[in-house]
């Protein structure tokens, strides 16, 4: 199963952040959206993410302050990104070895869509599932 297939079951608008905006208006639409991160653009291309906890590392180290910054203060540069055609298995893999738990999906430069490691996880285990099944049903019939 590869990570466009993950998309078409998620059906969900991408949501994303141009660079102007700031720590306190990030917060409210992660809040607003129940989202953990989102990727940040500028002129059409993937600048940066950010996520839950940048903002909360933030407000650990600068102080409340920081919600009034601009998001480039907290956001991860150095993006891990995949494609549409990336195997859910290698995402996983590049998620658990990163430590992270957002990834945006790129196709031609541009960002397609975001997934998130109970994303990844979920599907895991849906296909997990039906592999089983699938083995009973041979097991039952041999």
């Amino acid at each position: 199963m590869n990570v466009g297939h993950i998309l078409d079951i998620k059906k969900q608008a991408l949501v994303a952040l141009d660079l102007g905006a700031s720590v306190l208006d990030v917060a409210k639409m992660l809040g607003e959206r129940r989202i953990g991160a989102l990727p940040v653009i500028d002129g059409g291309q993937l600048v940066g993410i950010i996520s839950e906890r940048d903002i909360v590392r933030g407000l650990a180290i600068r102080g409340g302050g920081v919600l009034a910054e601009n998001i480039e203060a907290l956001m991860t540069k150095a993006v891990f990104t995949c494609s549409q055609e990336d195997t859910v298995q290698f995402v996983m893999a590049m998620m658990t070895e990163r430590r992270i738990r957002h990834v945006p999906v790129l196709e031609a430069g541009k960002v397609v869509g975001m997934i998130s490691i109970g994303d990844v996880v979920k599907v895991r285990v849906e296909e997990t599932e039906k592999e089983a099944e699938a083995l009973k049903e041979y097991i039952a019939t041999a």
